[in-house]
């Protein structure tokens, strides 16, 4: 029981640190992360996290399905009804 006291009174020391290390060199901490997290999505698509295949494994046949799509209904005529306008001397129109 005392040692969880002793801990629990060290927590705030050692929050103080951090957030002092975090001041100082936190540019540098966030560029080694960057770098960091770019190696392992370079590695995961290497096939980092694949097993390694055995020598004997069977082969994969990919199999391609085609599914024919159901002909097009041909689309409504569009009926335009034209009015038949007559244009004056002046230039507007009438029907």
């Amino acid at each position: 029981m005392n040692l969880e006291v002793e801990f629990l009174k060290s927590l705030p020391r050692l929050f103080n640190a951090l957030d002092t290390f975090i001041d100082d060199y936190g540019v540098y901490l966030y560029l080694v992360f960057v770098w960091l997290a770019l190696a392992v999505i370079g590695w995961i698509f290497n096939g980092g996290l694949r097993r390694r295949m055995k020598e004997t494994a069977t082969p994969v046949i990919p199999v391609v399905i085609v599914m024919a799509q159901p002909p097009r209904q041909p689309e409504a005529p569009i009926i335009d009804i034209e009015a038949e306008q007559t244009w004056s001397d002046d230039g507007e129109s009438t029907n």
